[in-house]
């Protein structure tokens, strides 16, 4: 398991961990699975709610690809003031590390404004390329 890591934006924290799965993972097949966790906690003073994600994903050759979607595996959770969210997903990549960077897009409930909200960047590496 990787390192926490976190940012803070409008007072929304968001923490991310990841793990290499060797097991769903192929390095014959050029296939290297990383599953991540993101943790989302509302520390403002706002009710949100999270509409949609964005993603861009650098794969170890430097090769991008961006990933938008609404909500998060499915949901548009509502995180009320002092609440958190936490989910976890997957990412392939097609060499052994890469990165991983994005926001997400939340609305106050209350006023129907629109806040971005950043996601700490974060690297992808395989157990085996760690030392």
């Amino acid at each position: 398991m990787s390192k926490i890591k976190t940012l803070t934006t409008h007072g929304i924290k968001i923490s991310v961990s990841t793990q290499y799965e060797a097991d769903a993972s192929n390095p014959m097949l050029k296939r290297f699975i990383h599953s991540y966790t993101i943790n989302i906690e509302n520390n403002s003073s706002r009710n949100v709610q999270l509409l949609s994600r964005f993603w861009l994903i650098t794969d170890g050759d430097g090769s991008k690809r961006e990933v938008k979607g609404e909500g998060v595996i499915g949901e548009q959770p509502k995180l009320y003031k002092g609440y958190s969210h936490t989910y976890s997903s997957w990412c392939p990549l097609t060499f052994p590390t890469g990165k991983m960077e994005g926001h997400f897009i939340m609305k106050d409930i209350d006023s129907d404004e629109s806040l971005k909200v950043d996601i700490p960047s974060f690297s992808l590496i395989a157990g085996f390329k760690e030392n």
